[in-house]
């Protein structure tokens, strides 16, 4: 056929339907592929940040909850508790959080924004252990027990600001994890960008 037989205009038409409608197909065969690059609902929500009611925990209770897939313990310390913690800063190896692991807001004698309630992370940092809560007084292998955290695997024991005591296996304060108060009744962790 002679050049003066091809329609150019007709050419140029099919070329470039034919081009988009192959990158639209390309562009169709990848979303899939890379769909699976990103990370799934339930593997955001292991690192999203847990609100929490706190407006049903009474003096001296605790409150258990996961975040990131570890138990959090949120305990709401009444006044004998809290006047209990600087009578113990000769019996804990790190009175004053130096060497243990907190933002910044927590790093005072009650290891906590809110003197009342105590955010910790719920396993020991000796191997990992999850501590038991017991009151003042519940366990009578110990004398003068003024309450806190005892880890049955190994005999570490927290105070109740979460400060580990002198020769026992842990080596560290139980750590304070980010966290913010949204009002109240309701604290967010594991977000503590509008913390004050």
């Amino acid at each position: 056929m002679s050049e003066d037989g091809i329609d150019k205009d007709r050419r140029r038409f099919l070329t470039t339907t034919a081009t988009v409608i192959g990158g639209a197909g390309a562009v169709a065969a990848a979303i899939p592929f890379v769909s699976t690059l990103l990370p799934s609902e339930r593997t955001k929500a292991l690192g999203a940040p847990v609100r929490v009611d706190i407006s049903d925990i009474l003096p001296g209770d605790l409150k258990r909850v996961s975040w990131q897939g570890k138990a959090v313990l949120i305990l709401r310390r009444d006044e004998e508790a809290l006047n209990s913690l600087p009578g113990l800063d000769e019996k804990v190896s790190d009175p004053d959080s130096n060497d243990s692991e907190q933002p910044d807001y927590a790093k005072n004698q009650y290891r906590s924004v809110k003197p009342e309630y105590l955010i910790v992370q719920g396993w020991c940092t000796h191997l990992g252990c999850i501590p038991t809560y017991a009151r003042k007084g519940e366990i009578a292998e110990i004398e003068n027990w003024q309450g806190g955290f005892f880890c049955p695997c190994h005999g570490s024991r927290f105070d109740l600001a979460g400060r580990v005591f002198k020769g026992v296996p842990a080596p560290l304060n139980l750590i304070v994890p980010p966290h913010q108060y949204l009002s109240d009744s309701e604290v967010l962790i594991g977000d503590d960008s509008g913390a004050a």
